[in-house]
């Protein structure tokens, strides 16, 4: 399985690099995250063997399991999906990224639990552009309230925006979510103190090309490193 797990990365990391030199983009500005949701903690280890340096889970909870089981030394973890408040003491304990963050009470909740451990917690702004039913993330109107909220945290960093892509075929649909969070991404950049943007994560197996040509940062992995 490692041997099969580094041939993923590789056949990840020249994809990208294929990509990225089609849109006149340096690939060392990309970070490869790992999903790990649907994989165990024998396959997470084993892709960490393999080079992996960055690993998302969904739920707190699983990610709480899995951890005491995986040799997270010099790895960064993620959270990627929906946070709810209370769960939020075990995430600023256990995460290095929050990704998911899509509301001012969740980000002073956050700010709060950071405050009780000493810690300064970076998150991403969860943006919804595509508009999805089953989507979560802040709606584009609500930005500026947020932010404003945001700077006046002690123990948030904010770096950066997160989006996800709506479930279709289309690719013009795909390409247009992104691109409007790229916008979105360099109307911010400006912005100083704990608000320093950094980070776009965008893209996942199904559409990581697409995100990268539109600015993609980050991208988010699953299913082809552990297929």
């Amino acid at each position: 399985m490692l041997l099969m797990l580094k041939e993923n990365l590789v056949s990840l990391q020249h994809s990208v690099a294929d990509i990225c030199a089609r849109c006149g983009r340096d690939p060392q500005e990309v970070l490869i995250v790992g999903v790990t949701k649907y994989s165990d903690a024998s396959a997470v280890n084993e892709a960490l063997a393999a080079g992996l340096k960055d690993i998302a889970e969904n739920r707190v909870q699983a990610a709480k399991d899995k951890f005491e089981q995986v040799n997270c030394t010099g790895i960064t973890k993620h959270l990627i999906g929906h946070l709810q408040t209370n769960k939020v003491k075990d995430a600023v304990q256990l995460f290095d990224l929050i990704q998911s963050v899509d509301s001012v009470k969740l980000v002073q909740e956050i700010n709060k639990r950071a405050v009780e451990m000493g810690k300064v917690q970076d998150i991403l702004l969860q943006v919804d552009i595509a508009k999805e039913e089953q989507k979560f993330g802040l709606p584009e109107e609500a930005m500026p309230a947020f932010l404003e909220a945001v700077k006046v945290l002690s123990h948030v960093h904010m770096r950066g925006l997160m989006t996800m892509a709506p479930l279709t075929q289309d690719k013009s649909a795909v390409r247009s979510v992104f691109h409007r969070c790229r916008q979105l991404f360099d109307s911010l950049r400006p912005l100083e103190g704990n608000i320093q943007m950094k980070i776009l994560s965008m893209g996942m197996s199904g559409d990581y090309g697409i995100a990268l040509e539109e600015g993609a940062t980050m991208i988010r992995i699953g299913s082809l490193i552990f297929k």
